[in-house]
């Protein structure tokens, strides 16, 4: 691990676990679903409190998958998204919300499957990240998947915008191309794209 020097002292170049105390915490909304609003009192490790409570989004987490035929073509969804107004090119993805004992995998087979009718033999974790970690505990976990044959979605019935979304091949040089051209911004989208690209894992 590398270490830089940051104001005369060094720092790992890397993230690392840390927790400020929380005096209090209140909830702002909560329901059945599976993501929550909350709003935490803080204080810095000195015991400074902080001058604003900080505004926490709870989520459980959600898994992304690239999923590449044997002609370098990406399964892809046309979806739209109702806080942004638009409709996304995205990749099959979902929640982490079967419960502690289901692993980023087990998500990530179960929502090929659900949303694109496939199944894979090879899958290759590209990372995971966090899309606003100053206001969401969301992390993202980035999949590619190969390998892939057609199966049942089984009994999972799409609703609601799922119903009303569009699915197709697209080569990924073309996707590659229209992710570097802003065509297509969803976040997961263009880390997974170009962390498959850095990593080696698509021809170019």
């Amino acid at each position: 691990m590398t270490d830089v020097e940051i104001d005369g002292a060094p720092e790992p170049l890397r993230d690392v676990i840390q927790r400020w105390p929380v005096r209090s915490t209140r909830d702002i909304h909560r329901d059945d679903w599976v993501v929550a609003l909350r709003a935490d009192d803080v204080e810095a490790p000195d015991g400074t409190p902080l001058e604003h409570e900080r505004l926490v989004v709870e989520h459980p987490g959600a898994v992304i998958v690239l999923a590449l035929d044997d002609d370098d073509r990406v399964f892809c969804l046309w979806q739209y998204r109702h806080a942004a107004q638009r409709r996304f090119v995205e990749l099959p993805a979902g929640l982490m919300d079967a419960g502690p004992d289901e692993t980023p995998l087990d998500v990530a087979r179960r929502e090929l499957r659900e949303e694109a009718q496939l199944q894979a033999v090879d899958w290759t974790a590209l990372g995971s990240t966090y899309p606003s970690p100053g206001i969401i505990s969301e992390i993202h976990h980035l999949f590619v998947a190969r390998g892939l044959s057609p199966c049942s979605r089984g009994d999972f019935v799409l609703e609601n915008e799922e119903a009303d979304m569009s699915t197709g091949w697209v080569p990924f040089a073309d996707l590659y191309a229209a992710v570097l051209a802003g065509e297509v911004a969803d976040g997961p989208v263009v880390q997974c794209v170009l962390l498959a690209v850095a990593k080696g894992l698509v021809r170019q």
